[in-house]
């Protein structure tokens, strides 16, 4: 997945954990990874979902909202809906998800080599060339997507507050996405749309740089990478520095960017009649709960990118393996 090979042998033997444990994009079948990746980020899709409903639903709740915390959100789902409740917007979302998805990665994967090839002549050492490289290709990809991705969001975020905190109900996406053209056309659907460039861009950048980094850090700190190397590392603890990695990443990521998710949510969910800037939803979080408004939901959003993290990053390093062309 990273630079192609090393020029030279010091490179080389520096990089050889991650010679065992990543895959080049140009080694992959790529039918089998498109296919096969669709059913295992489907499942892992369903079992996260809830976090990101439970997450939104705080980012919008007003000052006279009931519901303050993850746990009330919890119960007054499960009580006026069931578990169903839980899974609000979900068909919209993963319906999207499956061609966002093909976008992101194909993205993600082509550009970090060319980063890697590009920023080689600044000889930089493994963890900062690793940050630089998976940053720039989080942040490509994330803008590629971005044109499938925000309609989506739009659209499942507004299923997912529906009657909540004085929010319109509605009968599915198709009805959500037909009142939205109806007051605001086509660009109504990409409401937000700065916003979530500017969220889900430096997001997916910090992501990435901080997965590629920790785990060149975890990596030497284990041993390789150095003059007394040890063995090859063992299934087990691939995935251990993987997972290690993905929390790193998720934990990173949240803390940065939640204030500018809060922002973009409010925008996104907000109903024709109630339009407002950016700059407005600003001064609205700050008056009522002071600037620690602007983290509302961090404690969703920290174990869902944490969780989201390190299950999709796990999910797709076996999907590269199991991808994988026979030499």
């Amino acid at each position: 997945m990273e630079a192609s090979t090393a020029t030279t042998t010091t490179t080389s033997a520096r990089a050889q954990p991650f010679g065992q444990t990543e895959i080049n994009w140009d080694k992959l079948d790529k039918t089998k990874f498109y296919v096969v990746g669709a059913g295992i980020f489907t499942g892992v899709t369903v079992a996260l979902y809830p976090m990101s409903v439970i997450k939104t639903r705080l980012q919008v709740a007003t000052k006279d909202t009931v519901e303050k915390n993850a746990f009330s959100v919890i119960r007054g789902l499960l009580k006026s809906d069931g578990i169903p409740g839980l899974y609000r917007g979900f068909g919209t979302v993963i319906t999207g998800a499956i061609p966002a998805r093909i976008i992101f990665l194909t993205a993600l994967e082509t550009t970090k080599v060319a980063a890697f090839k590009m920023i080689e002549p600044l000889n930089l050492s493994e963890a900062p060339q690793a940050a630089v490289a998976n940053g720039i290709a989080g942040m490509t990809s994330s803008l590629f997507s971005q044109s499938v991705f925000v309609p989506i969001d739009v659209v499942s975020q507004k299923l997912m507050v529906q009657g909540y905190s004085g929010h319109e109900r509605y009968k599915g996406g198709i009805d959500v996405v037909r009142k939205i053209v109806r007051s605001d056309g086509i660009r109504g659907l990409y409401r937000g749309f700065g916003l979530s460039v500017m969220t889900y861009s430096p997001s997916s950048a910090v992501w990435w740089a901080s997965y590629g980094s920790s785990q060149r850090i975890i990596w030497r700190f284990l041993g390789y990478g150095t003059d007394a190397e040890p063995a090859a590392p063992s299934d087990s603890k691939i995935v251990a520095v993987q997972a290690s990695g993905g929390i790193i990443a998720g934990a990173t990521a949240s803390c940065i960017t939640t204030p500018l998710d809060t922002i973009k949510t409010r925008l996104q969910v907000m109903g024709h009649e109630r339009k407002s800037t950016a700059r407005q939803v600003v001064k609205t979080l700050v008056k009522d709960d002071g600037w620690t408004g602007l983290y509302k939901g961090l404690g969703p959003r920290f174990v869902s990118m944490s969780a989201w993290g390190t299950s999709m990053i796990l999910a797709y390093e076996y999907l590269k393996r199991l991808c994988a062309k026979d030499e």
